[in-house]
């Protein structure tokens, strides 16, 4: 298959026009200002008139806007009325001036501060694009379909402001990976040499029997007979999905001599075309959506790190996996809310001798060639079910409709209703999960998938499972495979895996889509989650010590700030393959007022 079509020069550049910059750069303000003053970066000061002011790190100008204060220290911030002053005299508000004006009290040093624009500007294009795309409303996308919804959002994380870097694209091939451009990927299939390549699969799951059901007989043969014709036996080799970009851009230059040796060789594109999903390296099936997602490596820098898969790590991931899945599947508090952890069911990685000689752990040379296959959704639905990613909650399209608006008028419910049943759906099985088996996910929107039935959340599948999970007990039997990912934290710290991840990095933002929109006020809200708790607990007597010393009620908790971690490293913010370490890196500055302890 050739590569991606190249559109004339001009076409590329469409969506970048005055006014969509224009309204981008806006909206990419207020995310800086609320953002940042969230995490106590910014310090904004209220004025006579209600309106509050930033200054700049020079005092020369000022960045005026109105805006409401809510729990959890959210700000709300009215993108229309932000203003910028130079010396008293108004100028255009300009995104990129914005951080250079800052760089001081944002902590952007010389290095650090044109890679940090550079990925502003990235996700400024990308928010240029999506307003170019004539947007489906978020009525619309609450009945469209899994992938539909999936290319449809238009934010990614909630908290970061440079959320879609994605340094490494051109032009081009942003039109033809990006996840919101919706276009069909085919992926590139080479044979790596057995001796170099590490294979692992999950319980019941064999090399074979997987290709067996990725291919279908006449591909394999294919494959075959291409090997054969240079003289090689296919079975010396394991085939291997790899990212089209990496391919281009990585493995065809840095693996160059893997490929003149033949220890890889290349064999086409995939037969079935695939869609990339928010996290730009994970493929759905598009033309087989029963069949696995494939996660590969990408050396694209995204949102603080880059984004390639170690092939260490994958020698594990499927053994961690069936782990996790046999703790959930044998629950039967868990299984009978429905809750599921689609399994990383197979992996595979390359080792290259030289690098692996040289490079220290963590480095993105041990992250260029690995990929693993994931449980589809697909085949765990019912009928009149559909999915959708939990990061939909938190979409707002251009005309200021929500998603989790339109899903509440479509199912009929008060919102409030609403809320309890998918609070039952997503966070009762957090809370099981943490205080039964001290097993924490890393369950922010993107990485969870609602089941839906008439807009009512049902029941919810994790993923990325191996990379983002956590034991936070120091004494409880565990396989050899889990040791390292076992953490011996504080009391406080293992809170704060809720406070942080669920609380504050995801309910703060729904709390106030709903009350912004009349749909249901913050307090009602707040009192809502504080119930699922209450429920959950009294569902739970034999832990009632464990509620007790790890207290969800508590009058306030620590700030952790993600925004921090990525100003001072935005090429690697943490080390994921080391928990204890990124435990011990989280950036934290002052505490939060827990607006579930009135509700005590």
């Amino acid at each position: 298959m050739p590569l991606p079509h190249h559109a004339p020069g001009h076409e590329i550049v469409a969506h970048l026009t005055p006014e969509h910059w224009d309204r981008a750069g806006r909206m990419l303000i207020r995310k800086a200002i609320a953002e940042f003053s969230h995490e106590r970066i910014l310090r904004p000061e209220r004025g006579d008139d209600g309106r509050y002011s930033v200054r700049t790190d020079d005092g020369t100008v000022a960045y005026r806007f109105a805006a409401r204060r809510m729990a959890l220290d959210h700000w709300q911030v009215d993108a229309d009325s932000i203003t910028r002053e130079r010396e008293g005299q108004p100028a255009p508000l300009n995104p990129l001036d914005f951080f250079v004006e800052f760089r001081d009290t944002l902590g952007l040093g010389e290095q650090i501060l044109p890679v940090y624009l550079e990925e502003i500007s990235s996700t400024l294009a990308g928010a240029a694009y999506k307003l170019a795309a004539s947007p489906r409303t978020s009525a619309e996308l609450a009945r469209a379909d899994f992938q539909t919804v999936e290319a449809g959002m238009t934010e990614g994380h909630p908290c970061f402001v440079a959320n879609n870097g994605r340094i490494g694209f051109d032009g081009h091939e942003y039109h033809a990976y990006a996840p919101e451009a919706g276009a069909p990927v085919r992926l590139v299939w080479l044979a790596a040499r057995r001796d170099l390549a590490t294979f692992r699969a999950g319980a019941g799951l064999d090399y074979d029997t997987l290709m067996s059901e990725e291919f279908d007989p006449g591909t394999l043969r294919r494959h075959a007979d291409r090997m054969a014709e240079l003289g090689l036996d296919l079975d010396d080799y394991y085939l291997f999905p790899v990212h089209p970009w990496q391919w281009v851009n990585k493995l065809t230059v840095t693996f160059a001599a893997e490929i003149a040796r033949r220890h890889l060789v290349f064999l086409g594109h995939s037969d079935d075309a695939y869609r990339a999903q928010q996290s730009i390296r994970t493929f759905f099936n598009a033309d087989a959506p029963g069949k696995h997602y494939v996660k590969t490596a990408i050396s694209v820098l995204n949102m603080g790190f880059v984004r390639g898969l170690s092939a260490a790590y994958m020698d594990r991931t499927p053994a961690i996996n069936d782990w996790v899945a046999e703790v959930v599947g044998g629950d039967a508090f868990l299984t009978g809310n429905g809750f599921r952890v689609l399994r990383e069911r197979a992996s595979i990685g390359y080792h290259h001798t030289q690098y692996e000689a040289i490079a220290k752990k963590g480095s993105p040379y041990l992250k260029m060639l690995a990929a693993l296959w994931r449980e589809s959704p697909v085949p765990y639905l019912g009928e009149g079910e559909r999915l959708a990613t939990m990061a939909a909650l938190l979409h707002v399209d251009p005309w200021g409709g929500s998603f989790a608006g339109a899903l509440i008028e479509q199912s009929g419910l008060p919102a409030a209703e609403w809320l309890r049943r998918y609070l039952d759906a997503y966070l009762t099985p957090l809370l099981h999960c943490l205080y039964a088996y001290d097993l924490v996910f890393m369950p922010h929107g993107e990485n969870v998938i609602m089941v839906l039935k008439d807009g009512v959340p049902q029941r919810v599948f994790m993923k990325d499972i191996a990379e983002e999970i956590a034991v936070m007990n120091a004494e409880v039997p565990l396989p050899p495979v889990m040791e390292a990912l076992r953490l011996d934290i504080s009391d406080d710290l293992w809170t704060l895996t809720l406070f942080t991840d669920v609380f504050d990095c995801f309910f703060r933002f729904l709390a106030a889509i709903l009350d912004e929109r009349g749909l249901l006020d913050e307090h009602d809200f707040w009192a809502t989650v504080a119930a699922c708790v209450t429920d959950y607990q009294k569902s739970a007597p034999h832990l009632a010590e464990k509620f007790a010393r790890l207290d969800l009620f508590v009058d306030r908790f620590a700030l952790s700030c993600l925004n921090r971690l990525q100003l001072r490293d935005n090429q690697q913010m943490i080390n994921v393959q080391d928990p204890a370490q990124a435990a011990e890196a989280l950036q934290m500055v002052g505490t939060l007022e827990n607006p579930l302890a009135r509700f005590a």
